[in-house]
């Protein structure tokens, strides 16, 4: 008979605000050997030159939003319209999630048939989606005050003060991340690098990694 003993991949959420260095934590994690599935990445390469979601954006928002030499999408005039109009980002978001749920599962499927350990999805969203809570089986929430974050994303980016808090205020709150997490990872301002990966290390060993 064949073996079904092999075990179980572990599905961890991983989330945080923006600014917050969830993005470093996942690559800290990958240097010790779980399987990165970045949503963030996979949204830019379903709404890029011939996405999935291209398609179904141009019939929504029309030409207009569609970059007339690559058929990417507009991004600069889309981010504009979906801070102006919430109806016009939950239309957006309606067509971009679900295929980006769909293909991370299937990165997640690939990942795990060649046996990895422990798979990480990064999902800057993690919170105001329904989609996840019953696909994974832990979240972990990078966690930073506010204005850690709009120094740290006006420094690495060139925003505006202003323009960073409206990404913030789009975002989920703090606490309402904090309530779904099931570990937080404190990366204040007084964080360093060295400390970070401590507490990244710890985690990791908590779900087996």
């Amino acid at each position: 008979m064949g073996s079904s003993s092999a075990p179980r991949s572990l599905r961890l959420g991983l989330t945080g605000g923006i600014g917050s260095g969830k993005s470093t934590v996942g690559q800290m994690w990958v240097s010790l050997g779980a399987v990165l599935i970045d949503a963030d990445q996979i949204a830019r390469e379903v709404t890029g030159p011939n996405g999935a979601a291209m398609g179904a954006i141009r019939a929504a928002f029309g030409d207009d939003f569609v970059d007339a030499a690559t058929g990417a999408l507009d991004r600069a005039r889309m981010r504009a319209l979906a801070f102006s109009r919430p109806q016009a980002r939950a239309q957006l978001e309606g067509i971009v999630h679900p295929l980006v749920t769909l293909h991370s599962h299937l990165q997640a499927q690939q990942a795990a048939e060649r046996g990895a350990a422990l798979i990480v999805f990064d999902i800057p969203l993690l919170t105001e989606s329904g989609r996840w809570a019953q696909r994974l089986d832990a979240v972990v929430v990078v966690d930073c005050p506010a204005e850690t974050q709009i120094q740290r994303v006006m420094q690495r980016s060139g925003l505006t003060r202003e323009a960073v808090q409206g990404i913030i205020a789009s975002q989920a709150s703090r606490a309402a991340r904090r309530a779904v997490a099931d570990a937080v990872i404190a990366n204040g301002s007084d964080c360093t690098l060295e400390a970070l990966h401590a507490q990244a290390r710890q985690v990791a060993a908590v779900f087996g990694l």
